[in-house]
């Protein structure tokens, strides 16, 4: 996920873009969590995770199962799953108070499933909250890349 929501130049005040320098800073933290998930998803770096995905985190994958934050981990841990590569290649931020934020991207991922290896294009729209001072991803809605 290595692109980043950016302003084109740096705004003289904080009215000129209608930002503050607040949601600029969220905005970082954003994306840093979302850089630091990838790495953690690859790595399978449970402690990673678990800061990372809320207590309550949900994820509707393309079928519209649902998985929590447990079930990822289980996965992970196990290798039914693995996560091979991970690159963003889009995300946008829409902060809609000071502790919510609605992440719109897709990805592209290389992971293992079943002895298998293959590549995969998704989708996805999460919500991040801010808890405790800090951001985690609360939910996600995948959908596969045709």
């Amino acid at each position: 996920m290595a692109v980043r929501f950016a302003i084109g130049h740096f705004a003289q005040n904080d009215r000129e873009f209608g930002v503050s320098i607040v949601a600029m800073n969220d905005e970082q933290q954003i994306v840093q969590l979302f850089e630091d998930g990838d790495r953690a998803l690859i790595a399978v770096d449970v402690a990673e995770l678990q800061r990372i995905y809320a207590e309550d985190y949900e994820q509707y994958d393309e079928s519209g199962a649902a998985s929590t934050k447990d079930d990822l981990i289980r996965k992970l841990t196990s290798g039914e799953i693995r996560f091979i590569s991970m690159t963003s290649t889009g995300r946008r931020i829409r902060l809609l108070r000071d502790d919510v934020a609605i992440v719109h991207g897709s990805e592209d991922d290389v992971i293992e499933h079943g002895g298998q290896r293959f590549s995969v294009g998704y989708v996805y729209t999460d919500v991040v909250m801010k808890r405790e001072g800090r951001w985690q991803i609360v939910g996600s809605q995948l959908a596969r890349v045709a």
